[in-house]
């Protein structure tokens, strides 16, 4: 870190956790005990081989429905359910963005401005997916469904925290440009409405450059997050900080109003 400031790390590719390695050894040891191939511990437990190969791996955190069912096959000890409830939510999150992801948590206020893809927490499941295929390098169907594991439990904090105020800066071309076709942009518009009626998000529509994003802790500080192609840049240096917040305040005065900024998406979601 230089003068609060994290650099960019290349290294996107989400990592394991721990917790999920020790856990997915487990499920393999008493697969093995039991004598069960993945593919047939798959149709006991009614997932996919490669599902089961990814749980074992520690690429993906295993489903509820994925934990009661092993229980069942393997004795009902209770081991694998205790086991699951210590389970850290790392896969899909690449290491350089892992540590804004646990402000998220516990932030009072998070602000947004986004000029080149919806913001995660704004994305539905096919946005999501489609931005996953088309990624370069390519994501196996292991390392999608990782990511959008992760994206998923993030999007929990929009309801899960009606007391932390989110407000995000969208550029209207987002919309425009129809990623994923017109089914999946008439989808994110209704999402988008939707979740502008929460009394904790304020949504407002503008054109701009650059992207940032400002959070507000319970001890009252704040910390900058900003995402390059292959990076990200944490920040917590006050000076940095106070041009980023200037900045974020200019924009929201040239943004259309609340009011106008669900007009306009209506207007977009009736042209599609």
């Amino acid at each position: 870190m230089v003068d609060g400031v994290v650099g960019t790390n290349t290294g996107g590719e989400p990592e394991s956790s721990d917790s999920l390695r020790t856990f997915g050894a487990v499920v393999q040891g008493l697969r093995e005990h039991a004598g069960l191939s993945r593919e047939e511990f798959g149709e006991l437990v009614r997932f996919s081989k490669h599902t089961v190969a990814s749980v074992e791996l520690g690429r993906r955190m295993p489903d509820a429905e994925f934990v009661q069912r092993a229980e069942e096959v393997f004795g009902r000890t209770g081991a694998l359910q205790r086991a699951a409830g210590c389970l850290e939510r790392q896969p899909g999150l690449a290491a350089w963005f892992r540590r804004w992801a646990r402000l998220e948590q516990v932030a009072i206020t998070l602000y947004t401005y986004e000029c080149r893809l919806i913001p995660g927490l704004l994305q539905t499941e096919a946005y999501a997916r489609t931005l996953f295929t088309n990624q370069l390098p390519p994501l196996d169907d292991e390392q999608i469904e990782a990511q959008w594991a992760a994206r998923a439990e993030r999007q929990r904090l929009l309801r899960g925290r009606p007391n932390t105020a989110f407000s995000f800066l969208l550029e209207e071309h987002l919309f425009r440009r129809r990623m994923g076709g017109v089914e999946v942009t008439r989808e994110l518009i209704d999402h988008v409405l939707d979740l502008a009626q929460l009394r904790n998000i304020e949504l407002q529509i503008m054109p701009m450059d650059g992207s940032m994003q400002l959070l507000e802790t319970p001890e009252n500080r704040w910390f900058a997050y900003c995402e390059a192609q292959r990076g990200g840049l944490f920040m917590s240096d006050p000076k940095e900080l106070s041009v980023l917040q200037r900045r974020y305040a200019r924009m929201r005065s040239q943004a259309l109003t609340l009011t106008d900024s669900v007009g306009l998406l209506q207007q977009m979601r009736g042209e599609l």
